[in-house]
């Protein structure tokens, strides 16, 4: 055991303090002071699109509500069955989106009276299906079909891979020995080497949806198939990484 004063006052401390004390502070201060290389690389993989997930609404007016979401509910009983008659399985069929609005008329204003209140005069039922078709080939029918049978609103469509696990593993690989051979180029620019890694953190851009097909609710269809292209999606990985610089 150790002794100091402050003010006259005696304190104790244990050696092993005053030990971990000081190395605490001595990696600090070397931590702060290793020379490093700091880069990121990038990888991309470009596969084809092997699914599709799309968006049909169905959206009934009338002037009630249980007369809108009659017709609603028929509707779109009708678009369920012939969804499953495709092969599409329940796991890969669901309800995203579901609403009842009242519809208002709003009167003129006059100026020699008070502002009427605004009245309804009927109501809206809106009601989505997201659906997953692993088929790409059938998805033209299946739009034509869900239109034909009443969709009238939506129709987005989003191109993407089931399992998109491979490509993202070869952009990463791709990534870190393209931020490796710039670290080597970084050093020997510099005149020294590339010393042991230090720091690696990675960020995965997959594919954002893109908008193929929109059916708006006065849009006619051809009694043809729509035509789909699906395409290839690019799934990219940036990582950063961080290397010693040996003298």
């Amino acid at each position: 055991m150790n002794r100091f004063s402050i003010n006259g006052r005696a304190f104790v401390y244990p050696i092993t303090l005053l030990l971990l004390i000081s190395v605490t502070n001595l990696w600090a201060v070397e931590g702060n002071t290793v020379a490093r290389i700091l880069v990121s690389g990038q990888g991309s993989t470009d596969i084809g699109a092997d699914m599709a997930v799309l968006t049909l609404t169905v959206t009934r007016d009338a002037e009630t509500a249980r007369a809108a979401l009659d017709a609603n509910s028929a509707a779109m009983s009708d678009v369920l069955a012939a969804m499953r008659s495709e092969g599409i399985k329940d796991r890969d069929l669901q309800t995203s989106g579901f609403s009842i609005q009242p519809r208002y008329f709003y009167p003129p204003n006059k100026p020699s009276t008070n502002h009427e209140p605004p009245q309804i005069v009927g109501y809206t039922v809106r009601n989505s299906l997201t659906v997953r078709i692993r088929d790409i080939s059938a998805l033209g029918e299946i739009l034509d079909t869900s239109v034909t049978l009443g969709v009238n609103e939506g129709g987005n469509i989003m191109f993407t891979n089931d399992d998109p696990s491979s490509a993202i593993t070869q952009a990463r690989i791709m990534a870190v020995k393209d931020a490796t051979a710039k670290a080597k180029t970084l050093a020997e620019a510099a005149g020294v080497k590339v010393g042991k890694l230090l720091e690696m953190s990675e960020q995965t851009h997959s594919p954002r949806p893109m908008q193929m097909v929109r059916a708006e609710r006065s849009m006619a269809m051809s009694a043809d198939s729509v035509p789909v292209a699906a395409g290839e999606n690019t799934y990219k990985v940036t990582v950063n990484m961080s290397f010693a610089i040996d003298q």
